[in-house]
């Protein structure tokens, strides 16, 4: 009678509670298995020194071959850097030849950009002259006038606290 009596008052929450005590132990045996199998692959890798040796080694070579590359980039980036600075040292050379001459230096301080740069090539690329542009706008146009802008008027809050009080 008693039994019968609990089953009948808490029979939900006694079935409710094993379902979720059968899934919660699902879930800790299955990382239960799975933290044994780590430890294991651990173990068997740890008995296995040619095996860490060898991975250390293609780890090394990896890092080598990276460093390598970074050499490299560096040393044209330099060179790179080197011819700059001769064509700016050249360039300041004829300004001063020129100017020693009593010519003007200054169409030759602009010169066209060499072909065995590597960046992309802007010498097929003409730009248009700005006279072939249309305005965007009319040239009276000002947007500090505060005119001409259409129903939009900005202006600035007060200064000072927000809400007033007393």
């Amino acid at each position: 009678m008693f039994v019968g009596s609990l089953l009948a008052t808490y029979g939900w929450y006694i079935v409710f509670s094993c379902i979720l005590l059968y899934v919660v132990f699902q879930k800790v045996s299955t990382r239960l298995r799975a933290l044994r199998q780590r430890q294991l692959d651990r173990a068997a890798a740890a008995v296995e020194p040619d095996v860490v040796v060898k991975r250390q080694e293609a780890l090394a070579a990896a890092r080598l071959k990276m460093q390598e590359e970074l050499n490299a980039q560096v040393e044209k980036h330099k060179e790179k850097l080197r011819q700059l600075e001769e064509q700016k040292r050249r360039q300041k050379i004829e300004m001063w030849d020129s100017m020693q001459e009593g010519k003007s230096y200054k169409g030759n301080v602009r010169k066209p950009p060499e072909e065995d740069s590597t960046g992309p090539s802007t010498s097929s690329v003409l730009p248009k002259r700005k006279s072939d542009r249309k305005p965007l706008r009319g040239g009276g146009y000002n947007p500090l006038s505060g005119e001409g802008g259409g129903a939009c008027s900005w202006r600035p809050g007060r200064r000072g606290p927000s809400a007033g009080g007393g």
